[in-house]
Formats: C-alpha cells, sequence, structure tokens
C-alpha cells in the first residue's frame, strides 16, 4: 500500500458514522435459485409470497386476516386458482421477513412474490421487476399527539428526533432533508431507529403514549391505525418527499407471474368489511401507557432497590421486572388480579409455591417469587444458546401469561411451518395470534415496549456509582 492510500485509507476511517437503520442480510448469499415462473409455481402447487412481518401488513387472529396485504394476497390466490386449465389449486405459503430483509431474501430465491405492504426503495440495479401501483401517491405522514407542538414547515424539525422502523423509506427522506438544514447551519433531524422488535403499528402506539414524540409512517397505515389510536395527531402540511408508489415485486424472469399480478390488480377492490376484523380485535386490546410520568417515576425510585436486588441474584436487567410490574400492576404493591395473583408482579400462591416462596403479600416476597419464578422458566425451557436475550424475555414472558408447555408447542409448529422457533416477535407470535388470539401477543408487546422505554432513560433511572477518590 502506497504512503498516500495508507492516508486516504486513515482518513476514511476518522469520518464520523451516521446512525444507519440495521442493514439488509446480502443480497446474494451463494447463488441465486432458478427463477420461479408461474408454469413452476403452478406445477409446484406452491406461491411463496415473502411479507413484511408488521402485523399491519399480513396479521391474522384466529383464521380472521387483519393485515391489508393478507385481504389483497388472498383474493390473488383465489384469482389465479379461477385461472387454473388443469384444476391444480395454488396454495399460498406466507414468508414473513423483516422489512430490510425483504429485497434480499427475493434476489435469492426465498420467495416467488414479495408484498412489502409499505413503501419500498428499490433501485432499477435491481434485478426485481415491481407490479403496478397498488395505491398511487402515497405521501409519508408526520404523526406527532394532540397536545404537543404542531409542526407545518420542515425547517421546524431541525433538531427533533424522529423515530423509525428499521428499513422505513422515511430515512431516506430525512437524509435528504438534513442535506438541505446543514447547507443553511441548521441542526438536523435526529433520527432514531427504533428497536427490531416493534413494527409501525408499535410506534404508531408508543408515539400515542407519548415515548416517542414524532414518527414518519405512510398515510394510508396512519389513518388506519388513527381509528383505534384518537390520539394521534397528523401534520399534513409538512410534506418530508414526493408521495411514491405501493408495490408488489417479483424477480426480474418472472414475466408471467408479473403479468398475472398486473390483470388481477385491475380486477381487485378493496373490500368494504376490510377492517372490520382489525378494529374489533385491536379495540378489545390493552394500550400501552405513559410509564415515565413523575409520579410513576417517584414510585419506581422506591421500588428500585428490591427490583435490582432480586434480578441480580436471578441474572436478569431489573429493568425487566420494572417492565413486567408496571404491565401487571402500574407498580401498585397493593394490586389484586384473578385467581388469587396478588401485588407488584400479580403472582399466584401456586406459582410462587414452586419457587419456594409462602409470603406474597409483601414487596420482597413478591418481587422474590416473581424473580424466581422467571429465572425457573427460562432455566428449564429458554436456557438455549440458540436465543438472544431480547428473544429469550419474550419468551420467558409469554410463558409466564400462557404457560411455559403451550408457549413450547407453538414453536414447534412455527418449526413445522418453516417459521423460526427461536424468534418470538413475528414468527413464534403469528401462531399465537392464530391460537389463542392477541391477549398474549399484546401482553409481551406491552412489556417489552415498557422496557424499551425505561431502557432509553437507564442513566436517569440508575443512580450515578459514587467515584472513588484516592487517597494519598
Amino acid at each position: 500500500m502506497t504512503r498516500a492510500t495508507l492516508l486516504i485509507a486513515l482518513c476514511l476511517m476518522l469520518l464520523p458514522l451516521t446512525a444507519t437503520a440495521r442493514l439488509a442480510g446480502p443480497l446474494q448469499a451463494g447463488q441465486p435459485s432458478q427463477v420461479r415462473d408461474l408454469a413452476q409455481i403452478r406445477s409446484s402447487q406452491v406461491l411463496r409470497v415473502l411479507v413484511n412481518q408488521s402485523r399491519n401488513s399480513s396479521g391474522q387472529v384466529q383464521g380472521e386476516s387483519i393485515g391489508v396485504e393478507y385481504h389483497r394476497l388472498r383474493a390473488f390466490e383465489r384469482y389465479l386458482n379461477g385461472h387454473a386449465r388443469d384444476g391444480q389449486e395454488i396454495t399460498l405459503k406466507i414468508i414473513p421477513k423483516a422489512k430490510d430483509q425483504l429485497l434480499g431474501a427475493l434476489l435469492r430465491g426465498e420467495g416467488d412474490l414479495m408484498a412489502p405492504g409499505e413503501l419500498l426503495d428499490v433501485k432499477p440495479t435491481h434485478a426485481v421487476t415491481p407490479s403496478d401501483p397498488i395505491i398511487e401517491r402515497v405521501p409519508l405522514m408526520l404523526v406527532g399527539v394532540k397536545g404537543e407542538r404542531r409542526y407545518t414547515r420542515l425547517e421546524q424539525l431541525s433538531g427533533r428526533t424522529v423515530a423509525l422502523t428499521t428499513g422505513s423509506a422515511a430515512g431516506e427522506a430525512l437524509n435528504l432533508i438534513n442535506q438541505k438544514l446543514a447547507l443553511r447551519k441548521l441542526p438536523p433531524v435526529n433520527i432514531e431507529w427504533v428497536d427490531p422488535t416493534l413494527a409501525v403499528e408499535d410506534v404508531l402506539e408508543m408515539v400515542q403514549a407519548g415515548i416517542y414524540h414524532l414518527t414518519l409512517v405512510e398515510q394510508p397505515i396512519a389513518e388506519r391505525w388513527a381509528k383505534l389510536m384518537p390520539k394521534l395527531r397528523f401534520d399534513r402540511k409538512v410534506l418530508v418527499s414526493e408521495p411514491g408508489a405501493m408495490r408488489w415485486y417479483v424477480r426480474r424472469d418472472a414475466s408471467m407471474l408479473r403479468a398475472s399480478v398486473d390483470r388481477f390488480l385491475t380486477t381487485y377492490t378493496v373490500p368494504a368489511d376490510q377492517n372490520v376484523a382489525f378494529e374489533r380485535v385491536y379495540r378489545r386490546l390493552y394500550r400501552v401507557h405513559y410509564p415515565l410520568a413523575r409520579a410513576d417515576r417517584q414510585k419506581l425510585e422506591k421500588l428500585r432497590p428490591v427490583l435490582q436486588k432480586h434480578a441480580q441474584q436471578q441474572g436478569m436487567d431489573w429493568l425487566n421486572l420494572a417492565a413486567l410490574a408496571f404491565k401487571e400492576s402500574t407498580l401498585n404493591p397493593n394490586a389484586k388480579g384473578t385467581g388469587g395473583a396478588t401485588g407488584l408482579l400479580q403472582i399466584t400462591p401456586s406459582a410462587a409455591q414452586r419457587v419456594g416462596v409462602n409470603n406474597i403479600q409483601n414487596v420482597e416476597g413478591n418481587v422474590q417469587a416473581g424473580a424466581k419464578y422467571l429465572a425457573m422458566i427460562r432455566r428449564k425451557f429458554f436456557a438455549s444458546p440458540q436465543l438472544n436475550e431480547r428473544e429469550r424475555m419474550a419468551f420467558v414472558l409469554a410463558a409466564y401469561n400462557m404457560g411455559p408447555e403451550r408457549v413450547q408447542g407453538m414453536r414447534a409448529e412455527a418449526r413445522r411451518r418453516g417459521l423460526n422457533p427461536n424468534q418470538w416477535f413475528f414468527q413464534v407470535e403469528r401462531i399465537a395470534m392464530e391460537q389463542v388470539g392477541m391477549g398474549a401477543v399484546s401482553y409481551v408487546n406491552s412489556v417489552n415496549k415498557y422496557y424499551l422505554a425505561f431502557d432509553r432513560e437507564r442513566d436517569s433511572l440508575e443512580p450515578a456509582q459514587p467515584k472513588l477518590v484516592s487517597r494519598k
């Protein structure tokens, strides 16, 4: 390496890095499989569809579709079967992926059709062909909460923080805005890429709760969820980018499949009752609240020593216990529940006795029993090194709510269907949605959101360690 080349390389290493979303998987992993066009799909009788794992896009609850793409894809399935010449019916195989992994999966041949359900930035250089627009001229809408500051101009976003899900089309739009702000010597818009356990509907729920203050979401999605989240506010005058089009995508050589998709889209009409099941299912669900109000902070500060003590003894993050306590009792040690559940963590006497704790009426015993019971579930059922810690805790919470044997059965069913049995969020939770409904899924999601809210404020929730003073 020449001296000049070395100098350039060192300079590049010293350049500041901007925050970016988690990158998609590699566009090519080995050789991509052969493209399957409509003839091969009909021969196999299976159409593999890559869907965005967002519940808004592809959720299904106890046999009822609540995801907008599920409705459209099932209609496409009926369309294909109605035009079959040999009488062989095609069945959809739904393959949920994180949005930023969809394109790579399609290019690798893991699916035949990609239905993101959101705006997706696909460059012309990719070996992918878009369908005709499903919805044209879709703007990205700035969403906040009622009662907070309104925005009417892009410049007002300078220095503000906008929460985005991984793979959001708004990321590139905000980068372009930040370039313009820089020319005017204004602070950039801060992009907070949220935890990958959160989908767009989760972020909207956390905006309504006041955990996040702003997000950018495709208008049809924002308006759909606003029917269930009445505190959301839309700042329609802020145009962050030119409206785009929502589309489906196939690999470039699948020309017959692409033609069938386009013919179908010309005939498809959104059913009038598309949101009936969606609104009925979600209207019953528990909604997250803001867990960091002054009164709640004061409660948490009083409870912190006992939560930290028993979390440390069981090798877990104390904020997981705090999040569970906020969900179960809103940090009320005197809370009474059903089936004998009591106290901060709503532990039952039978569960406490399983881990050797008899008195759960006081805070110390209640937290000890809850922490030991969670640790027992983790140790006996979810100790596998194949689980990362975020997913492990999600499985433990699901088991705390439904029972560990039931959750293990759901993991087995997920494995049978080709889902990831080691991932609760968006994978095994799909089985839970089908088998028992949204209750358990909402439970885990709520605790997860409280944990993420607390984790963002960890520095202020944990007292600073006293500095050691050297004695000479």
